[in-house]
């Protein structure tokens, strides 16, 4: 068993309690891009992947992160919905790449041949499923999740529904949600409504006005905190990974996707966008309560938006 973990992320704080467990279990454990004492932008490029491969048959990603409180056994935001996906076939042989990509840049004493690791069985579906990575200049040429998302919001035809846990986003991105509204696309947006901090809460409130008013529906889980990264359109084509609507996520961190095209599980996906809606508050503009103190605010941190 291998296992690729982020040193500055959740397991940061006991790092080495944690790697000296693994190893004792037999498990061969790297931490993702240690950092040397430079204080420059790579700071920020973490590994906000989440891969499981098992057995080159079977394999997950999507939110879900490893600790009792993703899975409510302990409760810290209320209910913690999270969303993850299966997949079987040639789609696990990408996952299984991008693993042993993260793994071998990190544990560079390794020669073993990941060529074994390379195959799957056959699995019959309909449609396309084309698992990606996404990254930070120059290891991704372009921001590979973010085209994704604008392809989507771009060419919808009806709908476009998003749950996000964040939403901090540029100028670009921005105007690729007014303009689907704009032209009627039917565009909901789900984030939570208890935050994990409360500075991004304050961040991803300042965009709902904005909208808001081009047409746009936002809700607010009422429930706890979403987590999951769903991104649905005309029940043609999906999205499910690891990728925020934040400016981290989109531009600094490794992640990666699913990109789904007309398979059968894109009716699962709207079925729980759609659940999720019905248990989530629709913001109106007379509900924001923005005084202006808090725009002031929300307008000093915004030019530290690419850092949060």
């Amino acid at each position: 068993m291998k296992v690729v973990y982020d040193d500055i992320g959740c397991m940061s704080t006991l790092p080495g309690y944690y790697y000296k467990q693994l190893v004792n279990l037999g498990i061969s454990a790297v931490p993702f891009a240690r950092l040397r004492g430079q204080a420059n932008n790579k700071f920020n490029n973490r590994s906000h992947r989440k891969i499981l491969v098992i057995d080159d048959k079977v394999g997950y990603t999507g939110g879900i992160n490893i600790a009792d409180e993703y899975i409510n056994q302990r409760e810290r935001f209320g209910h913690w919905k999270d969303t993850g996906i299966r997949l079987q076939g040639e789609a696990v042989i990408e996952l299984t790449k991008m693993f042993i990509t993260d793994y071998s840049l990190n544990f560079r004493k390794s020669t073993e041949d990941y060529e074994k690791y390379y195959i799957c069985e056959k699995y019959a579906d309909r449609g396309f499923v084309m698992p990606f990575g996404s990254g930070p200049r120059p290891i991704y040429e372009k921001e590979v999740g973010k085209a994704v998302i604008m392809n989507m919001l771009n060419q919808a035809k009806r709908y476009v529904y998003i749950t996000t846990p964040y939403l901090i986003i540029d100028n670009e991105l921005c105007q690729a949600i007014e303009n689907s509204a704009v032209r009627g696309i039917d565009v909901k947006i789900i984030t939570p409504h208890i935050p994990d901090k409360k500075l991004i809460f304050g961040m991803t409130r300042s965009s709902y006005r904005r909208f808001i008013d081009s047409g746009a529906e936002i809700y607010e889980y009422t429930l706890g905190f979403i987590h999951a990264k769903m991104y649905l359109s005309d029940d043609e084509i999906a999205m499910i990974g690891t990728i925020n609507l934040d400016y981290r996520s989109l531009v600094h961190h490794f992640e990666n996707g699913v990109w789904i095209y007309k398979c059968n599980v894109i009716d699962d996906i709207k079925a729980d966008i759609i659940d999720t809606i019905s248990k989530s508050e629709k913001i109106e503009n007379d509900t924001l309560k923005d005084t202006l103190p808090k725009r002031f605010i929300r307008a000093i941190v915004r030019i530290f938006s690419p850092m949060l």
